[in-house]
């Protein structure tokens, strides 16, 4: 029997008894070079970077979106592009010490950097760490120079090693980035990839999957990948190695390195956020934010923005074009898109994300960040349960082994269609 998707009334609206954790995330659009597979709003530098300029365009936009946060305090700052380590560290500082006097930044936030492994970079990895970034998040994909090469890379295996070594010296914090099922990979690479990884002891790793994205070179001039079991087989001697060397699978694709019994059973119960999260494991408290439907507010060329509002949800995009947007910056005008997110599709805005933690959500996280009652998805939850994709008590949701392998498919039982305007 068929059951229609619940519908909200159109007079309903969220409802929040205390507004989401609120995170920080600053886009650095330029890279030294743009990668074939890679979708995201980054540009090649062709001569020099307007750097000065462009720090002047965030703090212009970040003063400007105060009003739509003000007073809220902020748990974690991302610097993610783009390649931000091609920014100097006095850039970098100059913008987190806008922040600091404009915000209330949690004494122990957590602030990320994301960094390439080539030689420019790392030799500023120090002075980013007096700068106030204190965790580094390295894009080494591989250790294998002929997968480098292929995946368009600009250092080889001895500047990601020296990286890495310059990194652990500095940062307490470091994730390494890792891709499999890359062009001509077989499983005893990909697992050497990870066992690499794993003997840099990083406090955290990221394994990603290499799909092939819309409006990328790999899209137009598709490489010949490992089909999809040879990429599952992978996929399962990755997360065992990283098992048996004591990292934690906490989300799709990331892992988290045990420090004792640091990881808690607070932490695996409700995915809380609170100022000593990062503290107690090394889950990424930014990432974290964005799994638990958090709010966040996206700063610079392209970034997104989700924040919640009495009665409200509502997403932002910025001007994506550089040029553009620190024009429309300087103006007071970054914004180039906003709506409210329609009461009907927050259901699976919120699982959409949360179901990607391999241990799922408490029930009651919810209705705290959606802001209307569980009982919206309840039919699709039923159905999901029928499938075994999601297990769930009057506690907690989880996908299931088989909920995870198939997420897609998960998710695809929340979509509901839009209602006309």
């Amino acid at each position: 029997m068929f059951f229609p998707a619940p519908r909200l009334s159109p007079l309903a609206s969220p409802r929040f008894s205390a507004l989401p954790p609120l995170s920080l995330y600053f886009h650095i659009p330029w890279c030294l070079r743009k990668c074939p597979y890679c979708d995201f709003n980054s540009h090649e530098a062709r001569g020099p970077v307007p750097e000065q300029r462009y720090v002047e365009a965030l703090i212009a936009d970040l003063e400007s979106a105060l009003p739509l946060v003000w007073g809220r305090k902020i748990y974690s700052v991302f610097f993610g592009g783009g390649t931000p380590s091609t920014f100097s560290a006095a850039g970098i500082e100059q913008i987190i010490g806008a922040v600091r006097a404009r915000a209330p930044l949690a004494v122990d936030a957590e602030i990320t950097l994301e960094a390439n492994p080539g030689t420019f970079e790392a030799e500023k990895f120090r002075a980013f760490r007096a700068a106030g970034v204190n965790r580094l998040s390295i894009g080494v994909q591989s250790f294998n120079p002929r997968h480098l090469k292929a995946l368009g890379r600009i250092h080889d295996d001895g500047e990601a090693r020296a990286a890495i070594e310059i990194a652990m010296r500095n940062f307490d914090n470091v994730n390494l980035d890792i891709m499999y099922a890359l062009p001509g990979q077989n499983i005893a690479e990909a697992s050497a990839d990870v066992e690499s990884a794993i003997a840099c002891s990083p406090q955290h790793l990221s394994a990603y999957h290499l799909t092939i994205e819309p409006n990328t070179y790999f899209h137009r001039y598709p490489p010949q990948l490992p089909d999809d079991d040879t990429a599952a087989n992978m996929q399962q001697e990755i997360e065992a190695l990283l098992a048996a060397a004591g990292y934690e699978h906490y989300e799709t694709s990331a892992f988290a390195k045990r420090m004792g019994n640091v990881l808690e059973e607070k932490q695996r119960s409700d995915f809380r956020l609170s100022p000593l999260s990062s503290r107690l494991s090394r889950l990424c408290l930014h990432n974290m934010n964005y799994w638990t439907f958090g709010d966040y507010l996206g700063i610079g060329a392209g970034a997104h923005s989700k924040l919640s509002f009495p009665g409200r949800i509502a997403r932002q995009m910025r001007y994506k074009q550089p040029q553009q947007y620190m024009e429309s910056a300087a103006a007071g005008s970054a914004i180039q898109e906003q709506h409210d997110v329609n009461v009907n599709e927050i259901g699976f805005e919120f699982m959409m994300n949360a179901l990607r933690l391999n241990n799922g959500f408490p029930a009651t996280l919810f209705e705290e960040r959606a802001g209307v009652p569980l009982t919206v998805v309840l039919k699709q939850l039923e159905e999901a349960e029928r499938k075994g994709l999601i297990e769930r008590d009057h506690q907690r949701i989880a996908p299931t082994a088989l909920g995870r392998r198939f997420l897609n498919d998960l998710l695809q039982i929340f979509l509901t269609e839009k209602k006309p305007a």
